[in-house]
């Protein structure tokens, strides 16, 4: 795996969103890139990933991009492909550029499965000056839980402040709701200064825009399967 970068901005905030439970992190990362106008500045490129491309707007989407906001000096990092099994890789390439950068700290996003008819946000992390931060925000430490994925080995991989903010969702497919709450959390604690009401007016459309690239991923990955078990059969 290759991380790729025509920008190295000095002691960025790392925010990194991939896909997960109501892909709540895709959808946040989605937001904020359309709505801070985050620059692409990069990609992480791996022939692990299924050879696949969307297009969207008649714009090619990368599968694994990274973005720049100069303004907030943030580098976000937003998946739209499936990347199961190649975690511990990304947490390793997330952690070194984390450190050549001298990020400050790294958020990680993710929704948590709940049968409440509210959306709450919680929150974890391994460095007190950030859990004080963060209490001011007022949303709930997450006490007991499991963690996997991208978020999980960069919890178990790195002494690095991490902040992992996590929403509540009550369904696998696409929850703007969720991402919307993350959006209000991210917004009080960063003081970014922006509105997440349009990302719930807008909840259908990105929803519908998720659901579309990730359904051309799934296929995309058991075309290459099928081929392989042909191949090898």
């Amino acid at each position: 795996m290759e991380l790729v970068l025509e920008k190295k901005p000095r002691n960025p905030i790392i925010i990194e969103g991939f896909p997960g439970f109501g892909f709540v992190s895709t959808i946040t990362t989605e937001f904020l890139i359309e709505h801070l106008n985050a620059k692409l500045i990069g990609r992480l490129e791996s022939e692990k990933l299924v050879p696949m491309v969307a297009i969207h707007n008649s714009k090619l989407v990368d599968p694994l991009g990274v973005f720049y906001d100069k303004k907030n000096n943030i580098v976000i990092f937003h998946a739209i492909t499936n990347v199961a099994g190649l975690e511990w890789e990304i947490t390793n390439k997330l952690v070194g550029l984390a450190k050549e950068l001298k990020a400050k700290q790294i958020i990680t996003l993710e929704g948590v499965a709940s049968m409440s008819e509210n959306i709450r946000a919680f929150y974890f992390s391994n460095n007190p000056s950030i859990v004080d931060k963060i209490k001011k925000v007022k949303i709930e430490p997450l006490k007991e839980g499991i963690i996997m994925g991208v978020t999980g080995a960069l919890l178990l991989k790195t002494d690095l402040p991490v902040l992992g903010l996590f929403a509540e969702t009550h369904s696998n497919l696409p929850d703007s709701r969720a991402a919307a709450k993350l959006i209000e959390v991210l917004d009080k604690y960063l003081n970014l200064k922006i509105d997440y009401k349009p990302l719930l007016a807008k909840a259908e459309q990105f929803e519908i825009k998720l659901k579309t690239l990730m359904d051309q991923s799934n296929k995309a990955k058991e075309e290459k399967e099928k081929k392989e078990l042909t191949y090898f059969g």
